[in-house]
């Protein structure tokens, strides 16, 4: 970590070296210091606060403070993760999906009922040139992210006459937004709860100490803040008061993923594997196998005799070659999570939540360079008893992070149904295409205007676009297509066209591949 308190750290990690009782006690009245300087500013925020806000701002600056205390104490410690001693998870922590055994659709109501789904909906669909929340993105014959989960949950409600409840984390930035949209699925027969994650202040990289002088999130003062990742919904869950009541109902699991990923569909076969009898996996990951797009994807572990989960964050830059290898790390997380509801009550109630944290280093609009501190909602696997791993098929990872995935999901390869994505029985093979779609095409309204009609691609393996191009209607893709329009140049793919196995170049000549 690069920072105000790296530094008093780097020198002493010199081969033979020890630190010395002083270096020690300097760090340890440095660390003070700084805790004692945050604390004083956290409380002239807390004065700034309306009255009606105080109590939840209270709640969050003390996890933001206990979150900074182990910042300071990991800076000054070293790498929390000792390398010599991570090896790939042992053959029994990761089942593989094929092992399960098929549940008997008379046993659906019962598991169902037992069972909570959550979003993670804290995202904003800036990066694909969308405001507002990402999960109000039409991705599918104008339906949107949230239209679509909605449906998934609701077709189950009513085909098993079960009552699963969709719940969504919101961030902030998404909150108020939601709420309003959330009004129009009223007769829906989805029961559909929301709650609002923690907000944190952005710390200056240099002083340590938080950006924002008041509470207010108004206009410009809403970058002086952030949602602390998805780790903190095991508090945030358990603040709103929906862990409880869930409880009381009689639902033991939940089942959380990303709201973009379009894979991530409630799977009786797990869920029964969970609620059998003698059955003790407090938590589990979906994991599915990594390909040279998924080097950068958390991989699971075994590291002091439990499963913990590594984010290439906390990899040391000269084993970085190492965790992306397919060749050791064979498997990456999907952040499909199912989650025993008592297990994460006790893990709150009994404060031995421990995740490691993510240092996010960004750059303010006014050019101030500022550190998030954040935790991710799967490293608190080592937290859990009996956690297990499940190596599912690559059709529960579809997420949807740029417009270049949108145009998977919104072509002739997948069929929609009840909010499921299934893919096409005339697709040879069960994998997706590789699709890299360069800038000109990065957001939601360049990336339609280019497209007169998505092009058929049941039969292609990979598709890289780049520069100013434009396809005409009824296209078809087949194979390995390459175009690239040299700058200033312009490809206008014609309607009708068939490219198999295809090479278009700026100067519009077609070569075999």
């Amino acid at each position: 970590m690069e920072g105000h308190f790296a530094s008093y750290g780097s020198g002493l990690k010199t081969k033979g070296l020890t630190r010395s009782p002083s270096t020690q006690e300097f760090q340890s009245l440095t660390r003070k210091d700084a805790e004692r300087a945050v604390h004083k500013e956290l409380e002239k925020l807390k004065a700034s606060c309306p009255k009606h806000e105080l109590d939840v701002v209270c709640r969050e600056f003390d996890g933001f403070l206990n979150l900074f205390k182990r910042f300071l104490e990991e800076s000054s410690s070293g790498p929390a993760v000792d390398w010599g001693k991570i090896s790939p998870p042992p053959k029994e922590a990761v089942l593989p999906y094929e092992d399960l055994e098929e549940t008997d659709g008379d046993k659906a109501r019962e598991l169902l009922d037992k069972l909570v789904v959550v979003k993670l909906n804290g995202g904003l669909g800036t990066s694909m040139g969308c405001t507002g929340p990402k999960s109000i993105i039409s991705v599918r014959n104008e339906l949107t992210f949230l239209d679509l989960t909605v449906q998934q949950i609701e077709h189950l409600n009513k085909k098993y006459g079960c009552n699963v409840p969709l719940v969504l984390m919101n961030s902030f930035n998404t909150d108020e937004d939601t709420n309003k949209i959330l009004m129009k699925y009223a007769t829906f027969q989805v029961e559909i709860h929301s709650f609002m994650q923690s907000r944190y202040p952005r710390i200056n990289k240099e002083s340590l100490l938080p950006i924002a002088k008041d509470c207010c999130l108004d206009g410009d003062k809403i970058s002086n803040w952030y949602p602390p990742g998805h780790g903190d919904i095991y508090e945030s869950l358990y603040n709103s008061g929906l862990l409880d009541m869930f409880l009381r109902q009689g639902k033991e699991y939940i089942f959380l993923s990303n709201i973009d990923n379009q894979g991530a569909t409630v799977d009786l076969n797990i869920l029964n594997l969970l609620l059998k009898k003698g059955s003790k996996h407090e938590f589990l990951m979906e994991v599915t196998n990594k390909t040279r797009a998924d080097v950068k994807g958390g991989t699971l572990i075994h590291y002091e005799d439990r499963l913990r989960l590594l984010e290439i964050a906390q990899v040391p830059k000269e084993h970085v070659d190492e965790f992306k290898s397919i060749a050791k790390f064979k498997i990456f997380n999907t952040n499909n999570l199912w989650m025993k509801l008592s297990a994460i009550k006790r893990v709150v109630e009994e404060k031995t939540l421990s995740m490691e944290i993510i240092v996010n280093n960004k750059t303010t609009d006014q050019g101030l360079n500022v550190i998030q501190l954040e935790t991710a909602v799967g490293a608190a696997i080592r937290n859990f008893e009996s956690p297990l791993g499940i190596n599912v098929p690559r059709s529960r990872f579809l997420p949807v992070k740029k417009c270049q995935d949108m145009l998977l999901i919104m072509s002739n390869l997948y069929t929609l149904s009840s909010g499921l994505l299934i893919m096409s029985p005339l697709r040879q093979f069960r994998t997706t295409p590789i699709i890299k779609l360069g800038t000109h095409f990065d957001k939601v309204r360049d990336f339609s205007k280019r497209f007169a009609s998505i092009p058929d691609i049941l039969e292609l393996d990979h598709l890289t676009v780049s520069g100013d191009v434009t396809f005409g209607k009824g296209v078809i893709l087949k194979g390995t297509v390459i175009i690239i329009a040299n700058h200033g140049d312009r490809i206008d793919i014609p309607s009708g066209a068939i490219l198999e196995n295809k090479i278009v170049s700026g100067n519009l000549r077609i070569l075999d591949h």
